[in-house]
């Protein structure tokens, strides 16, 4: 039987991991299916999986930086490279976002407008329409958001379907069935709270005002929903 796999191609930070669990936990908390699902621990070199057993892949984010070219990085972007040849559904999450578009081409760099962290508005583009995983978005959500790297040249072919003032590529389809997103759909108002705690001198250094972050996150249902709306592409 195939199965869903959740590329975890990163750890979250311990006091946050202790209290609320990790990027593979937050995933499968907003995914009902009778699919089978396994999390591969990427970072710590479990074997990539099988193309003929995969039913589809999240991609988990990361504390790495995807321009460190890691070994565990550059052979997940072999097996992406692999897979988009393959017809097999793929979603992308922040670091997994910027994997993708490195794997097929894509230039990932320091974002110009430096770090974007907290819950932010993303708005579609016309790209949109008719597109399997978003083609009833509203016109703008909120969504959550930590990073400070992003996709700064896309593939070739690839689509952007959602973007805000800090970011031009926070949704791009790449493919007929990959997507990315650079914001995290797998957050709730407690862990994003947290990511801001977590960060909070690095944060201050670079201008944030903690109060003012803490305060503006919310609920973000439309994009914790996207991760149900991809399972439900699996056939």
């Amino acid at each position: 039987m195939k199965k869903l796999y959740i590329f975890k191609v990163g750890n979250t930070f311990a006091n946050t991991k202790e209290t609320l669990g990790d990027f593979d936990d937050w995933i499968k908390n907003f995914i009902y299916t009778n699919s089978i699902i396994e999390t591969i621990d990427i970072i710590n070199n479990q074997k990539l999986p099988d193309f003929d057993n995969t039913l589809g892949v999240i991609i988990t984010g990361s504390h790495a930086m995807v321009t460190d070219n890691l070994k565990w990085s550059l052979d997940t972007e072999e097996w992406i490279r692999k897979a988009s040849l393959k017809d097999i559904p793929i979603l992308g999450i922040c670091y997994g976002h910027q994997l993708i578009a490195k794997a097929l081409g894509g230039v990932v760099q320091n974002n110009p407008n430096g770090k974007e962290i907290g819950t932010v508005y993303i708005c579609k583009t016309k790209e949109i329409e008719n597109d399997l995983l978003f083609n009833n978005m509203p016109d703008t959500f909120f969504a959550n958001v930590t990073h400070m790297q992003s996709v700064l040249q896309l593939p070739k072919g690839s689509k952007v379907l959602g973007f805000n003032d800090h970011d031009k590529h926070q949704i791009v389809r790449f493919t007929n069935l990959i997507w990315g997103v650079q914001f995290h759909p797998e957050f709730n108002s407690n862990i994003m709270k947290s990511y801001i705690e977590e960060q909070k001198n690095e944060l201050i250094t670079f201008g944030f005002n903690i109060d003012e972050l803490l305060e503006k996150v919310n609920e973000t249902s439309y994009s914790n929903q996207l991760l149900q709306r991809f399972v439900k592409l699996l056939k």
